[in-house]
């Protein structure tokens, strides 16, 4: 087992894409039940592209550009092995000049989540943890998890939430039981509240509670926004006016690749109002400095 330090030339690459899934593990399984990962497919319209870990690295390299990688554990609520976030890590190893592993527990698992967040953080050196509150069916406010946050929190990497509507479920009889409402950003403000030094990221535009996820980030200077998985046209003009100004330091680029590429994404926000001076910092100064790579 080797242990993950990143070897990325900053001078080199364009961009940091702090938001990609890694779909397919190294013995076929997938990140996803086959019903779910169908519909997600047809809601991104993505051809279900599930490449895997090494097929990741080979893509962003060809862009010259760095990728944050995760899977997310929904092992509980959804019934489903998860794939490894230590063969994430080691993986990333093998691919450290381009890539950055973050973990995924499942916090419904308690205990048991808090003791594999401590391995993956000292055994396998990932940078953060990827959770998603609707598909792991938890309620991130819940104090009852605390616990693993206080962890996440002393060994200094980040928490990256989900948030917002998904495309997990769309369209699926009932959104195959999934709950939005536990991704309102408004539920991570007593979590930010609560751990002052962990650093939250909220994911995605928080379609429909933008402005709740703009309050947070106003009021709690630890947490961060990710621009990934929508469209930058259909970007909220709330949030391209934040980007540009008061929040522009804790904005960071992300695609959702495989479901968006960042090629698409690059693309597109040219097509917005946001400010351009505000784009190296969202493409890649604001990440360098929350991963410490600087």
């Amino acid at each position: 087992m080797t242990r993950y330090e990143p070897a990325i030339d900053l001078e080199k690459i364009k961009a940091i894409d702090i938001h990609v899934h890694i779909e397919a593990g190294e013995h076929g399984e997938n990140s996803l039940p086959d019903d779910l990962a169908e519909a997600a497919a047809g809601y991104f319209k993505n051809g279900g592209l599930q490449p895997d870990l090494d097929s990741v690295a080979a893509f962003y390299r060809e862009r010259d550009m760095a990728a944050v990688v995760f899977t997310v554990d929904s092992a509980t609520n959804l019934g489903h092995a998860p794939i490894s976030s230590a063969e994430i890590a080691e993986g990333a190893q093998r691919n450290n000049d381009v890539l950055i592993p973050f973990g995924s527990v499942d916090p419904l698992q308690g205990d048991a989540a808090i003791v594999l967040a401590k391995r993956l953080i000292e055994e396998h050196g990932v940078r953060g943890f990827k959770f998603h509150p609707t598909v792991q069916g938890f309620d991130p406010s819940d104090t009852r998890f605390y616990p693993l946050f206080e962890t996440l929190q002393e060994a200094g990497v980040v928490a990256l939430f989900h948030t917002g509507q998904t495309g997990i479920g769309a369209g699926m009889k009932g959104g195959r039981g999934l709950r939005l409402g536990l991704s309102n950003p408004m539920l991570l403000d007593g979590l930010a509240a609560d751990f002052g030094e962990l650093q939250i990221i909220m994911a995605h535009p928080s379609v429909p509670w933008q402005a709740e996820a703009i309050s947070v980030a106003t009021h709690k200077h630890n947490t961060w926004i990710d621009l990934s998985g929508w469209s930058p046209k259909y970007f909220p003009a709330e949030l391209v006016r934040a980007a540009g100004s008061f929040l522009r330091k804790r904005v960071l680029f992300g695609s959702d690749y495989p479901m968006i590429s960042p090629d698409r994404w690059l693309s597109e926000i040219e097509q917005t109002e946001l400010k351009p001076e505000a784009l190296p910092g969202i493409l890649k100064d604001n990440a360098a400095r929350l991963l410490q790579l600087v």
